[in-house]
């Protein structure tokens, strides 16, 4: 066996010492740290967790001084299983590779941390373990990559299905925008019948894609409005003063801590969207409050031509 065979199948502390350069630096490793998640981009995935294997290796900058016991001068375990307990609970994932990604980069933001070894292998996905490996270096500016949440609390608004064919509706949206805030509109089911299914997780998703034809219908209304689906775009519309529709299927079926309400209570979903974008005002037109605990909520009947904001 070669060595650069070899060096592919071994432990990442083996690649670590193999890529050591003139003046190697000490390293911190994790070995074998199991966690049961849900992940994958395959439809079998979904409902289901399976086992994940971590390998990671940190290689550190050396102290100047005497560690003198003292754990708070050196880079702690600890950093790395929470940096791996912390992207796992940020959002469902599909890929290893994005999950392997955003490991590194948070670790790489320890002062001391400059070069990680991560690997990250499936142990339920067949005979043997599928994986990924990586290595990235970084430095101080190195940034954790997630989506960020505008610094304006945005303007959530649901609209009835009554709400979003109303001709007051373009009379509304001057107000909103009228407002200097970031403007995110949620729409329920259509008032016809959706298709049923027999399995709830299918019906489920049926019920997500049935509130997004109705986004699609609302934008179609005005072309000040754009539909959006994940928190990334999300984010950067609310930067850049852009008015949209929220497609719920992603965000709702990638939440590590997803609404407890199923689609067909459109209503509180929107609320539970609310309160994940740290939202505080919430419009309801066409439609009873909902209960809310974090979200100032108003209501305007579809006659109403000006709003209560």
């Amino acid at each position: 066996m070669s060595e650069e065979t070899r060096l592919a199948f071994a432990h990442p502390e083996a690649r670590a010492e193999a890529m050591a350069g003139s003046e190697p630096r000490d390293r911190i490793s994790l070995r074998d740290h199991i966690v049961e998640v849900e992940i994958g981009a395959f439809q079998a995935e979904r409902g289901v967790t399976q086992r994940l294997s971590f390998n990671v290796v940190v290689e550190v900058v050396p102290l100047t001084g005497p560690v003198d016991d003292d754990v708070d001068r050196i880079l702690s375990y600890d950093r790395v299983t929470e940096a791996i307990a912390a992207e796992l609970a940020a959002e469902r994932l599909n890929l290893l590779e994005t999950l392997a990604e955003r490991i590194a980069n948070r670790i790489l933001t320890e002062p001391q941390a400059a070069k990680v070894f991560v690997r990250i292998e499936k142990l339920d996905r067949g005979p043997g373990a599928l994986g990924v490996e990586i290595v990235r270096s970084g430095n101080a500016q190195t940034q954790i990559d997630t989506p960020e949440i505008s610094a304006q609390s945005p303007q959530i608004v649901y609209l009835s299905d009554a709400a979003m064919h109303s001709a007051h509706l373009s009379g509304w949206l001057d107000q909103l925008e009228a407002l200097d805030l970031p403007l995110v509109l949620c729409v329920g089911l259509p008032d016809h019948e959706t298709p049923q299914a027999d399995g709830p997780s299918a019906q489920r998703r049926i019920a997500l894609l049935a509130i997004e034809q109705n986004g699609w219908m609302l934008a179609a209304r005005d072309p000040r409005l754009k539909v959006v689906g994940s928190r990334t775009e999300i984010d950067w519309a609310m930067k850049n003063g852009q008015s949209i529709v929220w497609a719920p299927s992603r965000i709702v079926l990638d939440a590590v801590d997803g609404p407890s309400a199923p689609p067909q209570q459109a209503l509180d979903l929107a609320v539970w969207f609310a309160e994940s974008l740290q939202a505080t005002r919430l419009l309801v037109i066409g439609a009873e409050a909902p209960v809310a605990e974090n979200v100032q909520v108003r209501t305007a009947s579809v006659e109403t031509e000006t709003l209560p904001l």
